[in-house]
């Protein structure tokens, strides 16, 4: 079985962090992956809890329902460094509806794959994972993960050996970090960055140097430009990449879509109302009469979805929202109107 999920990277990157940084305390970490599922469950297969021997975790496998259960059945792994598989089924309790399988294994990163780790990151190409596994509630020397990068594996342990052909093998592919480029420098960029950093999006914040804003002015902003637009280096949007231009000028609005005209970001979206939008294309194309047609109906505008947002906060959460759903090829409506299971 192979999973591919947007937005999963930056939960694996932070979890890696904190295995690293408990290892440098000499402290002891395992990790809880969901490997499969039998019915409905609060988030799907390929998610993941941090439980340390000082008794902090990371991260999360359900909405709450299963992560007393989880830290309870790690303790026996952290006493004898043999992964194990439980299950949880939640057809008898409140909440989940479905059986869940979870591997608990002891992890120990090598330096190399933290290199590694980090060289896909910075070059935003895919990695994987696989872990081995059964379907039998067992402690097995033989269950657990190892990662590809570029072709070479790294296994999260010191004693991880060739998994038997008998067992499953869930893999995982990890796309590169989603990033967000956000043009402007006002009060709702502010909002905006916040959302999205919390969402583990990596948000680079882009201004001309007349605003006189420094990255201190954006909470969870990973990367600030002040340059002119002319000296823009646009390289690094790519194909997991939303930009959304919210300067609040027209003309810097007109040079910027200009200057990504050749882009093909995920997502392509402009603040402000939809004659503005017609305007700042009208006026780009005076510039440039050869725009292309696909690159001009790809631009949302006004950027967002309908649900009434009126400050800034929720202006942010409307637009994030209608990211989603063009990356996710979803077509928003309300949960109760769906048809089929959430996660179809």
């Amino acid at each position: 079985m192979i999973n591919r999920q947007l937005f999963m990277t930056h939960e694996i990157k932070n979890l890696i962090e904190h295995i690293w940084t408990a290892q440098q305390q000499n402290l002891k970490s395992v990790l809880a992956t969901v490997v499969a599922l039998e019915g409905s469950s609060y988030r799907r297969p390929g998610v993941r809890m941090l439980i340390q021997e000082n008794g902090k975790t990371f991260g999360a496998v359900s909405g709450g329902c299963v992560e007393k259960e989880v830290v309870l059945q790690a303790q026996s792994v952290l006493e004898s460094d043999v992964p194990k598989i439980m299950t949880y089924d939640g057809r008898y309790r409140l909440g989940c509806e479905g059986i869940i399988f979870i591997l608990i294994e002891p992890v120990k990163l090598s330096e190399e794959l933290k290199i590694q780790f980090e060289t896909v990151l910075k070059k935003r190409i895919d990695f994987h994972s696989e872990t081995f596994f059964t379907r039998e509630e067992q402690s097995n020397i033989a269950f657990g993960t190892q990662f590809l990068f570029s072709g070479n594996s790294f296994s999260l342990r010191d004693n991880f050996e060739a998994p038997s052909e008998k067992m499953s093998c869930f893999r995982q592919t990890f796309e590169p970090l989603f990033q967000l480029y956000l043009f402007g420098a006002e009060h709702d960029t502010v909002c905006l960055c916040k959302t999205a950093s919390d969402l583990g999006w990596q948000v680079t914040v882009v201004a001309s140097a007349d605003e006189a804003k420094t990255i201190s002015f954006f909470e969870g902003a990973h990367q600030f430009i002040s340059t002119t637009i002319d000296s823009l280096d646009v390289s690094a949007v790519d194909s997991q990449t939303a930009i959304l231009l919210m300067t609040h000028s027209f003309n810097k609005d007109v040079q910027y879509l200009l200057a990504l005209a050749n882009t093909r970001s995920a997502y392509f979206g402009i603040l402000g109302p939809k004659h503005r939008r017609e305007r700042v294309i009208e006026k780009a194309l005076d510039f440039n009469s050869e725009l292309s047609i696909d690159f001009l109906e790809r631009l949302h505008g006004p950027a967002g979805i309908n649900i009434g947002a009126e400050s800034a906060q929720e202006i942010a959460i409307s637009i994030l929202a209608e990211i989603l759903a063009v990356v996710r090829k979803q077509n928003p409506m309300q949960l109760k109107e769906k048809k089929g299971s959430i996660h179809e």
